[in-house]
């Protein structure tokens, strides 16, 4: 499902209703009356659709005094750009690489503790619904939901992208399929998007009050759309007042334009990276600031705080909704992916360079052929009107060669892509092999995919620290997250890359409320004595390592400062030393303090990130 695709578009004629419960029964009666639609009914609010009226129109019928709010209710919109199909996880189980990236694979879920995830999307795949069936790869003993009579079973999927968040934050570690960030952590799903595949601002303060309703802490949104409400906000605001978690994602429209929930201050919003710790291209940046002139402000939590992996994410599909490719030249194998047609190609290997025409030559073969000067369709059309079996086509920049033969393909053979840098394999090959199947896993890209990584990530680390609040949690993925970009804080990172075993190592040493007081490490050292008092705080900078130490009760001119068991400097008595380690990432510092050139010494401090 993709980002603005949806086959129809909603009306502008829809509006949410702010309104006093014990009086809501009198405002939905007043609204039938003048010919609304009834479309959610919710605490504290309904949501109506009164044809043909406009928002001045409606707030003029409907002055009543139960009635404290009316506005817009925005459009939202899953958050997925492309969808590809490589890899072959129906015969073994896969790890993503954004699992690698964070660090989520050196972290245990303590399911005792474990903080179920409301993912309010399109649905999840247990039973058949519109792109496939049954995805066996859950614990669907820990999977809830709540039905809509208008978007249907949450059970159904409507489209996969739900399914495919679903198993990036919770897949089952097994022996198929792929690992999710939390492996088998309890999940909530509700089912907003309709069969266009699109949904309501007043559907998601419905859905994040369902939320609540089921124990859900953690509330996931890979979906977003222009405009913003009060009482969306409201909903998300409670959510979070209530020590929970709300992620949504930034957009993808790779500009500056501020996405909702996402730019709600009670809501993280997550951009995505690729594997090489690049931007991806499409994820949006706001700004951190509003206003203007004298009422300009700055808020870190309206723009892009964290990001995690979400180009090219391998997940869970509904039964045989993806495609599955792989491809062999002289009997090795390359990494592909696949572009259309399913189906099984072995033969000779013939290279048409561009392939810009028909060449006899290609009859019976599996062609080879030079990405560029024409379209992805009309190079496997005359591949296959010359006769030929498959095709292979390589890119012409570095990287694997993502792409469909369009709307209207007519090609029947199968057709992948492949990696510049194995074109001179691939073209000294004399034959080839490529079969495209169906499958139950598959590829997407987006921010999108990014969120449930970061609220399988937060899931996962707060399951070892369960009498943290959501915001704090929020805070520990921030302070430890690994800069990337620009060095520092900035528009496209934030605070750079989510990485769950850095967070939990500083949850560990710091305690819920963050910051570093230090630890006591053990003794004092060999004839050491207790005079010497030494306290250490640590923090980044740009995403490095820094340590402030302190001490009192030295006696001498100079002090010794040691760093794990070795001397790092000798300086004055001043009482303060800042260590600029150079390091990023985990790590674990001890320090100790004595008396220049003697035993005498304080006890060793340990700070961790």
């Amino acid at each position: 499902m993709a980002l603005g695709t949806a086959s129809a578009q909603a009306a502008n004629d829809r509006y949410i209703i702010q309104v006093d419960n014990a009086g809501k029964g009198i405002v939905k009666a007043l609204s039938k009356q003048l010919g609304g639609q009834i479309e959610v009914d919710s605490d504290g609010f309904i949501a109506v659709t009164f044809a043909g009226k406009s928002l001045d129109q409606v707030r003029g019928v409907l002055n009543n005094p139960h009635v404290t709010l009316i506005e817009e209710d925005h459009i939202r919109k899953p958050m997925a750009l492309f969808n590809d199909d490589p890899g072959n996880p129906e015969v073994e189980q896969l790890t993503p690489y954004a699992v690698y990236q964070s660090q989520a694979d050196q972290v245990a879920l303590q399911l005792n503790n474990a903080k179920k995830v409301c993912v309010i999307d399109s649905g999840i795949a247990r039973e058949t619904g519109e792109t496939g069936g049954y995805n066996p790869d859950f614990d669907w003993n820990s999977i809830t939901g709540d039905s809509d009579s208008g978007t249907g079973d949450w059970f159904r999927d409507g489209g996969p992208h739900g399914t495919h968040v679903a198993g990036t934050i919770a897949a089952a570690d097994n022996s198929y399929g792929v690992v999710g960030m939390a492996p088998g952590n309890p999940l909530h799903i509700i089912k907003v998007f309709n069969d266009a595949g699109w949904g309501y601002s007043s559907d998601l303060a419905h859905a994040a009050n369902k939320c609540s309703q089921a124990g859900a802490e953690i509330i996931s949104m890979s979906l977003g759309g222009g405009g913003a409400n009060s009482t969306e906000e409201n909903a998300f605001n409670a959510f979070t007042d209530a020590g929970g978690l709300v992620v949504a994602a930034a957009g993808n429209d790779g500009n500056t334009t501020r996405s909702y929930p996402a730019g709600y201050s009670s809501v993280m919003m997550i951009g995505a990276n690729d594997a090489d710790n690049n931007i991806a291209d499409f994820s949006q940046y706001p700004s951190c600031s509003s206003g203007r002139g004298k009422n300009a402000t700055t808020d870190e939590t309206i723009c892009v705080e964290v990001t995690a992996g979400g180009v090219n994410t391998l997940s869970t599909y509904p039964s045989g909704g993806a495609s599955i490719a792989s491809m062999s030249a002289d009997n090795v194998a390359y990494a592909t992916s696949a572009m259309e047609n399913t189906g099984y190609a072995s033969a000779g290997a013939y290279f048409m360079g561009t392939a810009e025409s028909t060449d006899a030559g290609a009859n019976g073969m599996v062609c080879m052929i030079d990405r560029g000067v024409i379209s992805f369709h009309d190079k496997v059309a005359n591949c296959e009107n010359s006769g030929g079996v498959g095709a292979i086509i390589i890119n012409n920049e570095p990287g694997m060669l993502y792409g469909t033969l369009g709307d209207t393909n007519s090609t029947s053979i199968p057709a992948v892509g492949a990696a510049q840098e194995d074109r001179s394999a691939l073209l000294s090959a004399s034959a080839a092999e490529i079969n495209i199947s169906v499958s139950d896993y598959g590829y997407m890209s987006g921010t999108s995919m990014a969120t449930p990584g970061v609220s399988g990530m937060a899931a996962l680390v707060w399951s070892n620290h369960p009498q943290c609040t959501g915001t704090e949690i929020r805070e520990a993925l921030k302070a430890t997250a690994m800069d990337a970009g620009a060095a520092g804080k900035d528009e496209f990172f934030g605070y750079g890359i989510v990485n769950a075993l850095d967070a939990h190592n500083y949850l560990t040493a710091n305690g819920c409320a963050g910051g570093n007081d230090g630890g006591d490490g053990g003794d004092g050292g060999d004839g050491g004595t207790a005079d010497i008092q030494l306290g250490a705080s640590g923090y980044k900078v740009k995403g490095t390592h820094y340590i402030d130490l302190s001490w009192s009760g030295a006696g001498s001119t100079n002090v010794d400062i040691f760093r794990n068991g070795a001397q790092l400097t000798t300086t004055s008595n001043s009482g303060s030393f800042t260590d600029a380690t150079g390091n990023k990432g985990g790590a674990v510092y001890d320090y100790q303090i004595c008396e220049a050139g003697t035993t005498v010494c304080s006890e060793i401090i340990t700070v961790v990130f």
